[in-house]
């Protein structure tokens, strides 16, 4: 038998799929509860965030439904939308607490290193943002043109390819996320966000160049959060509208 090639899978995608396949063997039948975040955590040896991440999956893919404050429970059978799907980059949490790391302290270091070319072009990466705001795809290109960009100031190469890289991690959930929980209103605040980073950054202020990175990438995560468990209560609702036809 030939071999074959390996494909490396996510921590979070493997928690998926062991959930999966009891979802599927019967382990967990349609309506139970799952074990809590904490226990699934503490069982599998892994972190709550890797645990969050894999059930943010399932629910995207309609196994399971979070109902916030009672607990994870599994769908009628026949809801889901995309069973199985392999994604081959990082959680969209796992890469947003690395973002923040990292990116933050270049945000500080192009405070302190940042011509005035470099904040011209934050500029102008900030004003085509604005143009671009009813325009998805241009937005985010200029979107990562402007962390690039932070990361040219610095003057450091190697910098610039680590910002490039972790963008380039953003994966079919982050897609997905990003799909379901779109607004104009959060457009906005990011356009906002970018202007307070770059506003620090002109203003050669490292630590409030910092802070508005940390802030700007906190937001995204809780925003995240916020639609995925929206999201869940509208299923919910839908269920529960649909039973009482």
């Amino acid at each position: 038998m030939p071999l074959q090639a390996v494909e490396p899978r996510r921590l979070y995608r493997q928690i998926a799929d062991q959930l999966e396949q009891l979802i599927a063997a019967g382990e967990f039948p349609a309506g139970s509860r799952l074990p809590a975040e904490r226990e699934l955590a503490q069982t599998l040896g892994v972190s709550r965030t890797s645990v969050r991440e894999a059930i943010i999956s399932l629910e995207m893919s309609g196994l399971v439904e979070v109902r916030v404050g009672t607990g994870i429970f599994v769908a009628p059978a026949g809801d889901s939308e995309h069973p199985g799907r392999a994604d081959a980059g990082p959680g969209p949490f796992e890469l947003l607490a690395a973002r923040k790391l990292v990116e933050g302290e270049i945000a500080a270091v192009a405070a302190s290193k940042a011509h005035a070319d470099d904040i011209a072009a934050l500029d102008q990466c900030v004003a085509r943002m604005q143009a671009q705001i009813d325009d998805f795809a241009a937005r985010e290109a200029t979107d990562r043109e402007f962390h690039l960009r932070i990361a040219k100031a610095t003057g450091n190469g190697s910098l610039e390819l680590v910002v490039e890289g972790l963008w380039d991690q953003r994966a079919e959930l982050w897609g997905r996320l990003q799909q379901h929980f779109h607004t104009r209103d959060l457009a906005e605040q990011t356009i906002r966000d970018h202007a307070a980073i770059a506003r620090a950054i002109a203003h050669h202020d490292p630590h409030a160049a910092r802070s508005a990175m940390h802030r700007h990438i906190g937001r995204v995560a809780r925003e995240f959060q916020r639609g995925v468990d929206a999201k869940g209560a509208q299923r919910a609702l839908g269920r529960r509208s649909r039973a009482r036809r």
